[in-house]
């Protein structure tokens, strides 16, 4: 059996391959199948059983990649290790270990197939390196049904809107979302916005230059990078403005093509505000706006645009609106408590 699994870009295919080409090596001495590594293509050969279990690793490691998460310098070959033992098991009379006629198991929790490529023509998704919805697997990253949804939604739709209180993950999965659209190379550039809105505080004035005074109020979307991504890799990619981070103010005038863009807090923009920004979108690009409606830090005669958008857009096609609830909170369990004490508090009291 021959089989090719493509990768879609030059980072994916180094943590494929590994180090000088370790991780093949290592599954051609295990399996004893022929494993090439050329370019952005994986060409494997052999008896068909091996070939998939070989398969089944390496698109282990590109869904690991292209879901955002760090993919472990061992990842390979523990998963050689465990693969032999489960033989060793299924196959206890087997001396040889020989895994003829076995039926192939991917490794769980990773969809099987996703990223594969042989003779067969697979569908692709609207961007290239874009899986097919209907084959995603959002096991082990979305924790509710709530955060599933929303995860579906910014594969599917082209521009998102999250509605839900504090602790649900709206900010934190769409940054993974965009780095795994970045990975896979259905876009080139991510930005990262947020209005500069005082929380019902007046700092005054800020020491420092335009970039010191800003920077407190984007500072969530670098510990959600942080999260995400190792501290060099962010580093770079903000040099090399792959990605940016910048106060909603920044994008008036801005054409964005292919790039993800997240305006975080949006329940704190102003209606005007909020037309700008939907505005912005150009071809191959999607939008992904979240907010906390009962967190409004606006003035009280300045209505919210986020509030406003979902009154009146709410049904145009491509457009999807996720309303997280209160058991979509992941952070601590005191925070849901919380909430739920603030939604059940007398109007004049809140």
């Amino acid at each position: 059996m021959e089989l090719t699994i493509q990768v879609a870009s030059t980072g994916e295919a180094m943590a494929l391959f590994g180090p000088g080409d370790r991780n093949l090596r290592l599954l051609r001495e295990a399996f004893g199948v022929q494993v090439t590594g050329r370019g952005t293509a994986v060409r494997l050969s052999g008896d068909q059983a091996l070939v998939e279990r070989v398969a089944g690793i390496l698109n282990g490691v590109i869904s690991l990649y292209r879901s955002g998460a760090r993919v472990p310098r061992d990842y390979v070959e523990r998963e050689v290790e465990a693969n032999a033992q489960n033989r060793a098991e299924e196959s206890p009379s087997n001396s040889n270990g020989d895994p003829n006629g076995e039926a192939f198991e991917p490794p769980p929790q990773l969809p099987d197939e996703s990223h594969l490529r042989s003779s067969e023509t697979r569908t692709q998704g609207r961007f290239a390196g874009e899986p097919p919805a209907e084959r995603l697997s959002f096991q082990g990253i979305a924790r509710s049904r709530g955060q599933e949804a929303y995860l579906r939604a910014m594969v599917e739709n082209e521009l998102v809107f999250c509605i839900g209180p504090a602790g649900t993950g709206k900010t934190f999965l769409a940054v993974r979302m965009a780095v795994s659209f970045l990975r896979s190379g259905g876009i080139k550039k991510i930005i990262l916005c947020r209005p500069a809105v005082e929380a019902g505080e007046k700092l005054g004035f800020l020491p420092g230059d335009l970039q010191a005074k800003i920077n407190p109020y984007l500072r969530p979307l670098y510990d959600a990078l942080n999260d995400i991504l190792d501290y060099d890799q962010v580093k770079r990619f903000l040099e090399r403005e792959i990605i940016e981070i910048l106060p909603l103010a920044y994008m008036r005038g801005r054409t964005l093509n292919n790039a993800f863009i997240i305006l975080d807090e949006g329940q704190n923009t102003s209606i005007s505000q909020m037309k700008m920004f939907l505005t912005r979108m150009g071809t191959h690009s999607r939008i992904v706006v979240n907010g906390d409606i009962t967190q409004v830090d606006l003035p009280e005669d300045t209505p919210s645009g986020l509030i406003h958008a979902h009154k009146i857009i709410r049904d145009i096609p491509l457009v999807a609106w996720i309303e997280m609830q209160r058991a979509d909170i992941v952070r601590h369990p005191l925070v849901k408590k919380i909430v739920e004490a603030y939604e059940g508090a007398e109007p004049g009291l809140r």
